[in-house]
């Protein structure tokens, strides 16, 4: 019945920090849009064929989850690049790397990972296959 993620929404208490992380480390492209009800302009981070929507602590748009927090999130993304591109993108970006690279278990295959911390603390795992 599910073919993919479309999107997901990361709460955050830092709109800029989180976007400057996710467009700056990350590479992935902001996105204004208006949406809702009542229709409001919003952000989202687009990679891929995915996104991830943003909500700010406190000014959550309906409907939204039950317990919106930042920081409670463990996200994986599989890399555009070789992980020794993403490592160094990372140590350029002075972004320090929690742990790895390390081989986990994906949802397809065997991947090498390294992880970071967004600025609201979420895991973030970013990994190639292995």
């Amino acid at each position: 019945m599910i073919d993919h993620l479309d999107h997901l929404v990361l709460t955050t208490f830092d709109e800029a920090a989180c976007v400057d992380f996710y467009t700056r480390v990350l590479g992935m492209q902001l996105e204004r849009f208006v949406g809702g009800t009542p229709p409001v302009e919003r952000l989202a981070l687009r990679f891929g064929q995915q996104k991830i929507n943003l909500h700010v602590r406190g000014r959550e748009f309906e409907p939204k989850a039950h317990l919106p927090v930042p920081g409670a999130l463990d996200l994986c993304f599989l890399a555009s690049l070789p992980l020794a591109q993403v490592i160094a993108r990372l140590q350029a970006q002075q972004w320090p790397i929690v742990e790895g690279p390390v081989l986990r278990t994906g949802a397809t295959c065997k991947i090498r990972s390294v992880y970071v911390r967004d600025p609201d603390l979420n895991l973030i795992e970013i990994s190639e296959p292995a």
